[in-house]
């Protein structure tokens, strides 16, 4: 799992911290994890392989961080959580959140972390982006997939963050 995915990964992702850096500012943010930055990590994640980078970056960066989770969580259970996730994809269903972030309005730039799901972003990422106003925002994604690819992740972000600058994401496999 962490074998490819290191501080290494990230630091030599073309673009990935640089743009961040330039970004970040000495104003007061608000967030779950309170610094003095205008960069957000928001991040969904089921194994944990995302929830890692998220943590890199926010250490790297000294980002505020926001761990997204549906108000009722995905089952334990692989296969189960499979299904759900497919039906709620074939449904356009998009899950309720447990929080949202308070004040979006605080922060220039997010990375967005998320697995790929059935070749795709899971529901609760649409759910995340449906609820805020990211116009005129900066959203780089950071994917992780298990061999599949990004998918149609970025065409679901772009659809569902209208107004957003959306950047090329990092993306990398990740057992």
């Amino acid at each position: 799992m962490t074998d490819r995915i290191t501080r290494r990964t990230l630091l030599a992702a073309p673009g990935l911290l640089p743009l961040a850096v330039q970004a970040a500012s000495a104003q007061p943010a608000g967030g779950p994890e309170r610094t003095t930055s205008k960069i957000l990590v928001a991040y969904f994640s089921r194994s944990g392989n995302t929830r890692v980078i998220a943590g890199t970056l926010q250490r790297e960066l000294g980002a505020d961080l926001f761990e997204i989770r549906p108000e009722r969580p995905y089952p334990d259970d692989y296969e189960e959580t499979v299904a759900e996730a497919t039906r709620e994809r074939d449904s356009g269903f998009e899950p309720p959140l447990e929080a949202v972030v308070a004040d979006i309005a605080a922060y220039d730039t997010i990375f967005l972390g998320l697995p790929i799901w059935g070749e795709t972003a899971p529901p609760v990422i649409r759910s995340f982006l449906r609820a805020l106003d990211l116009m005129g925002k900066t959203l780089r994604p950071f994917i992780t997939h298990g061999g599949y690819g990004p998918g149609s992740s970025m065409a679901v972000l772009a659809d569902h963050a209208p107004g957003a600058r959306i950047l090329p994401p990092l993306v990398m496999e990740a057992e």
